[in-house]
């Protein structure tokens, strides 16, 4: 950050987050579950396009070929895909299902509780700033981590009563961004 002109503390790190709660850990599993058999063939498949191209003509419960080779556009995900085929041998259907599902965030299923315990550990620890909640289904995934979550952080003062300014950045403590294009240009002309 020095190398840019600024402070540590001038950089948040917010990861993304995707609960599925439940008032029960059961209840989170089976509601995953649920959202899980919901999954079209075809979306859950396009979903490894890039590792591995078009699998639509492999049978859904054969091994993922790793023979085939997509576009590779994010090659860190595609390297982390061949290396869970190559340890796990998933089934096409099994593979496909977990990307789409999961996306690329950090899932958490389980109650309120076990949520915020997850999220304080990584805030505590230094690992995050906060949080990107990217729920797997609105508004209700939203409408859940809202009712349920958040009353737990703020019991636990991790998360505001209200809020503090009017910009996300003051929302995150961050000073009033300075355009480099308005510096170079000088203050304004008096007329």
């Amino acid at each position: 950050m020095a190398k840019y002109g600024r402070e540590p503390d001038e950089m948040k790190i917010l990861p993304g987050l995707r609960p599925t709660l439940g008032r029960t850990t059961e209840e989170a599993h089976a509601k995953f579950n649920e959202l899980q058999a919901l999954l079209h063939p075809l979306v859950a498949l396009s979903t490894l396009y890039s590792t591995f191209g078009d699998l639509s003509g492999y049978p859904l419960d054969g091994l993922v070929p790793l023979e085939q080779h997509g576009p590779q556009d994010l090659r860190s995900i595609s390297e982390r895909l061949r290396t869970r085929v190559r340890r796990d041998q998933p089934t096409i259907r099994q593979l496909s299902q977990q990307v789409a599902g999961m996306g690329s965030g950090c899932n958490v299923i389980g109650t309120a509780e076990e949520i915020a315990n997850v999220m304080q550990a990584w805030f505590e620890q230094g690992a995050c700033d906060g949080f990107n909640i990217t729920p797997l289904y609105l508004p209700g995934g939203c409408d859940d981590f809202v009712d349920l979550v958040i009353p737990v952080l703020q019991e636990r003062g991790l998360f505001r009563a209200e809020y503090e300014g009017a910009t996300l950045r003051e929302h995150l403590g961050l000073k009033p961004a300075v355009s480099r294009y308005g510096r170079a240009l000088g203050p304004p002309a008096a007329e």
